[in-house]
């Protein structure tokens, strides 16, 4: 039997796909698991900083930090269209607002008028360059076997966890400071926060501002490594995104880079594991069957995550159960 999938599987560890779903579910932990807010269109933020950057970088000639300065004006821009209608109404109308957001983007960027600029459905290439250009790697191959990088595969291993350890440190701090008090009142019961004098609406929108600009750059770190594809920011990464911050802990800065980490890690796993059993006929599925299987495989042990440890692998149990 061929187990080469089990060192590819540990290499998710550090994976910029891994990096990049744990800095956008830090994002989505600070909409859902801070704030209260129902966010069913990460995916959207990814997409828009996602957009951003390519487009300046590829089509625009951008330096690499102007462009990532787009992602993140992008998000922001993005924030303020699905924040303004919204955040003073109920919190299901956010989640179906962001919902639909997210699906009018994906669609929007395929369209054919606009190919010339997003790439229709082929999406965008090339747009780690103005990155690879700031490498000061020398070229070669470095790690142990079989965990073995390219010079550039480190570069962007090396940046995005460390974005993801300035960032991280950043929410946390904002979590233990009045603005995170507040933004955790408000999670619980707003009309108190509100009462107090404080101005609900104007913390909501900051929130969802925070959330999203971690969501853009943490496509930004996903894409570089590979290409820009409409695809990727389907309704399923929002989902997978909910999945990482409950499997960690939604309300803890820490469980969704360690859910992320774990999600990606067994997700490939499993991939590989049902791969030899049905190759070697141990198991009645077809090479087609194989794909929709593993998923369901991880929805059953979050259901039963769900029903056992409801506050995730990190996260507190008192802050579990709150209303939004």
């Amino acid at each position: 039997m061929d187990f080469t999938f089990i060192p590819l599987a540990f290499g998710q560890l550090l994976s910029p796909q891994t990096i990049g779903f744990a800095l956008a579910a830090l994002g989505l932990a600070v909409h859902f698991g801070f704030g209260g807010l129902l966010n069913f269109g990460q995916a959207g933020f990814m997409s828009v900083g996602g957009y951003f950057f390519a487009i300046t970088a590829v089509k625009f000639g951008f330096p690499f930090w102007l462009s990532l300065v787009a992602a993140i004006i992008g998000a922001v821009i993005f924030a303020f269209i699905l924040g303004i209608p919204t955040l003073r109404l109920r919190a299901d109308y956010l989640s179906i607002v962001t919902i639909a957001a997210a699906e009018i983007v994906r669609y929007t960027v395929q369209t054919p008028q606009i190919a010339p600029f997003t790439g229709g459905s082929d999406g965008i290439n090339g747009s780690s360059a103005a990155f690879d250009a700031l490498n000061p790697i020398p070229p070669g191959r470095y790690g142990i076997a079989p965990l073995l990088y390219s010079a550039s595969d480190l570069w962007i291993i090396i940046c995005g966890w460390g974005a993801v350890l300035v960032l991280g440190l950043l929410v946390w701090q904002l979590m233990r400071s009045p603005w995170g008090r507040v933004i955790k009142g408000i999670r619980e019961d707003e009309d108190a926060v509100r009462s107090l004098g404080k101005n609900v609406y104007a913390y909501k929108m900051q929130a969802l501002i925070l959330g999203g600009v971690l969501g853009a750059l943490g496509a930004v770190v996903a894409i570089i490594p590979t290409s820009l594809q409409p695809e990727n920011f389907g309704t399923q990464t929002t989902f997978f995104l909910f999945t990482i911050i409950l499997l960690g802990g939604a309300t803890t800065v820490l469980g969704p880079i360690i859910g992320s980490i774990i999600f990606w890690v067994v997700l490939s796993l499993s991939d590989g594991i049902l791969s030899i059993l049905v190759t070697n006929h141990i198991v009645p599925l077809s090479t087609v069957q194989q794909g929709p299987i593993r998923f369901i495989i991880v929805g059953v042990a979050l259901m039963l995550l769900v029903i056992f440890r409801p506050q995730g692998i990190l996260g507190k149990k008192r802050e579990t159960y709150f209303s939004v």
